[in-house]
């Protein structure tokens, strides 16, 4: 720019300059050309010389080279196969590394197959959340894995679907075997409970060591043979206790609830199993409606309620939440109630006192059996309280029909023994002491007949069948003996007292029966006290507990004496009756026969042998019995005076009556009965005395002047009855 923008002869100035310049640098190339001119020769003169070797060299690089390509075409195609053989092992490597992960998954698939097929569902679900979580995300991108992934849900639903069917099986399993289940467990209740208690009463000394020697020997010979049953039992039944894992497969439930804890629907399980129970456990409760017939229908409902709530306690033991204590208790209260409802209703249908026995000894086992497994049972002791009050019942039916038997075959008439042997057999069986017949020669006669010693063994009799009962009631000693004496008394207050009064009305039952009815019932009154020791030696209860209740058997054979003794006195007066209806008086007749009546000596015979049949009876019994009798003859002689059908009456009429009278009087005065002070029993006949005199003496101005006057000799003469005779 400067150049440009200079004087105006720069640019002249400046190409010269550039001219100059350039001379300069030829001059400097020239000297180089020439410094080196030698060596550029040298060099052309060499490149000449190899110029030919050069030429020579390339036909011999050519034909080297067509000989090498020659020779390469194999070395290139054994390239070209080691290529491919190396892609193809690298895709072997690569297929290999595909497979080894999916390997595991397929493996996995297939074991859940296997799983499935073997029916280990459990397992199965285990690998269905291995092969989620774990192998098939590393494989995702694969078809099959794909279709696995939506097989999984099915398979899961098909597994909840065969659990489901397995636990409906089980059920249905546990349904049928329930009764066994139960009977199993009652059974092995009650061994062991047999055998605890027959080892404390053999360990027990003074177990019944004061009861009667025969009954002892038969109850000690009972506990003998019921231990030795024990011990054989326990031998037969060692080697094969069976519980209810041994009669059912509960792998079912186990699968099931652990099947749907795994799938998160354990709620859904436990709510289906609970309310399946409950329908099994009304279907369980709901009794046959011939279950009170044969001990077999009672046993049956009781191991079926058994082996449903020992499976429900298995359940309970062996799994976490399926059922809880909470659901055990309300459905056995549930039960419960409906237990004691069912068994009111069909107990109060058994007539039989060993039918009500026997349930009373199941309800017992079945108590205990479900004590053991942890139930309350208190309610069901309360219901054999009640059970009890019928058991009691049915025992008084059945022995009121005992004691008619026993009064039906009597004879009604005294003991006789004919030698010591049977002294002894019969004293063995009644305890009876009399002094004075001890001192007696055999042959002789107890005062009472065959029914009284018959009468108290089944008294006695009774007690045991009562204290069976009481057995394994879990009282005491106390309450037993109390419940003991309450049924007695009923025994004797009720049924014996009612038996004794029916047969004391009995038509056939005559003036010596009823004799010896009131002797029976005297020696029975003084039995009572042993009675009591009875009992009392039986429960080892004192008489002297402050508690103790007392027999009511004096009473109940004073009622019984009383009542028997007032039959005597209406039989003896029907009987007088019967005697003074066949009297036939001839009304008109102008004088006596001079004897007495046929039909009045026949009565007076009659009470005569009569009241020597009274010896035996206490003297005031007899004492009244004859002064009744006298009354009533006298009575009845009256009647037939005054009898307004009786129209007239001669003389010689009055004459007859009055022998008949007098034959009355010298009855009355020779003490057919002993033990009257004077003229007593003859003060019977004063009223007719006085009026007969009166009418054989025709004293009437002395009958009216002593009118009212104490010491008047017609003193017993009622005016009225004297003018209705003197009309006649």
């Amino acid at each position: 720019r400067s150049v440009y923008d200079d004087q105006p002869n720069a640019h002249q100035k400046f190409m010269e300059k550039l001219d100059a310049c350039i001379r300069n640098h030829d001059r400097e190339i020239e000297k180089m050309c020439n410094f080196h001119h030698q060596g550029f020769v040298d060099a052309i003169t060499e490149l000449l010389k190899v110029r030919a070797d050069a030429e020579k060299l390339k036909v011999q690089v050519t034909d080297t080279n067509r000989r090498l390509q020659e020779a390469g075409k194999e070395v290139i195609a054994q390239t070209e196969e080691i290529i491919r053989c190396r892609v193809q092992q690298r895709n072997i490597t690569t297929v290999v590394e595909k497979l080894q992960l999916c390997l595991p998954v397929l493996e996995m698939y297939s074991k859940l197959k296997e799983q499935m097929s073997v029916k280990r569902y459990y397992s199965a679900l285990k690998t269905m959340e291995q092969l989620e979580n774990l192998y098939l995300p590393r494989v995702s991108q694969y078809r099959f894995c794909q279709i696995m992934i939506e097989n999984l849900p099915k398979l899961r639903e098909e597994i909840k679907e065969i659990s489901m069917s397995d636990l409906k099986d089980f059920l249905e399993s546990i349904r049928k075997h329930s009764d066994r289940i139960g009977e199993t467990a009652m059974k092995q209740a009650q061994q062991q409970k047999t055998f605890s208690t027959t080892l404390q009463k053999q360990n027990n000394v003074n177990y019944g060591r004061n009861m009667h020697l025969g009954r002892s020997r038969i109850l000690e010979s009972k506990n003998e043979i019921t231990l030795k049953r024990t011990f054989e039992d326990d031998d037969e039944h060692e080697e094969e206790v069976l519980t209810a894992q041994d009669l059912v497969d509960f792998s079912p439930v186990y699968r099931c609830l652990h099947i749907y804890s795994v799938l998160g629907d354990g709620e859904i399980f436990e709510n289906y199993y609970r309310k399946q129970r409950r329908k099994q456990a009304r279907l369980v409760l709901q009794p046959q409606s011939s279950m009170h017939e044969t001990v077999e229908g009672y046993r049956r409902y009781f191991s079926q309620i058994v082996g449903f709530f020992v499976v429900e306690d298995h359940i309970l033991h062996v799994t976490q939440g399926l059922v809880t204590r909470t659901y055990t208790d309300e459905l056995w209260n549930m039960a419960l109630s409906k237990i004691i409802a069912v068994l009111r209703t069909h107990s109060s249908y058994c007539s039989d006192p060993d039918l009500v026995l026997e349930l009373k000894n199941l309800i017992v086992v079945f108590a205990d059996t479900l004590q053991g497994y942890g139930f309350p049972v208190n309610r069901l002791f309360d219901l054999l309280f009640e059970i009890r009050d019928q058991y009691n019942e049915t025992l008084l039916k059945k022995w009121s029909g005992l004691f008619r038997d026993i009064f039906e075959a009597d004879n009604y008439s005294p003991i006789p023994v004919a030698n010591e042997e049977e002294y002894r057999i019969v004293i063995s069986k009644f305890p009876f002491q009399d002094p004075e017949l001890d001192k007696q020669s055999f042959p002789k006669k107890l005062p009472m007949s065959q029914s009284v010693p018959q009468i108290y063994i089944q008294v006695k009799e009774f007690i045991y069948a009562s204290l069976k009962f009481s057995e394994s009631l879990h009282r005491s000693s106390t309450e037993i003996d109390d419940m003991l004496r309450k049924s007695t008394n009923l025994l004797l207050t009720r049924t014996l007292s009612s038996c004794l009064q029916n047969l004391i009305k009995k038509p056939h039952i005559g003036l010596t029966e009823l004799v010896q009815i009131i002797i029976n019932t005297t020696h029975l009154e003084q039995a009572c006290k042993y009675l009591e020791d009875f009992i009392s030696n039986i429960t080892n209860i004192s008489q002297l507990t402050v508690h103790t209740a007392r027999l009511y058997g004096l009473s109940t054979f004073k009622d019984a004496r009383h009542a028997a003794e007032g039959e005597i006195y209406t039989k003896l007066n029907q009987k007088i009756d019967e005697f003074i209806q066949i009297a036939d008086y001839d009304w008109t007749m102008s004088e006596s026969d001079g004897r007495a009546s046929g039909y009045l000596m026949d009565l007076i015979n009659f009470l005569r042998s009569t009241f020597q049949v009274f010896t035996h009876l206490p003297g005031k019994v007899a004492q009244t019995a004859c002064m009744s009798a006298c009354q009533h003859l006298s009575m009845s002689l009256m009647q037939m005076l005054l009898d307004s059908e009786l129209k007239q009456i001669s003389m010689g009429a009055i004459q007859q009556f009055n022998l008949d009278v007098i034959q009355c009087e010298l009855f009355a005065s020779s003490e057919p009965v002993p033990g009257f002070q004077g003229d007593t029993l003859q003060l019977a006949f004063i009223d007719l005395r006085q009026l007969l005199d009166l009418f054989m003496v025709w004293d009437w101005s002395t009958y009216l002047a002593d009118y009212g006057q104490a010491t008047s000799k017609y003193l017993r003469v009622n005016p009225s009855t004297a003018l209705t005779l003197l009309e006649k």
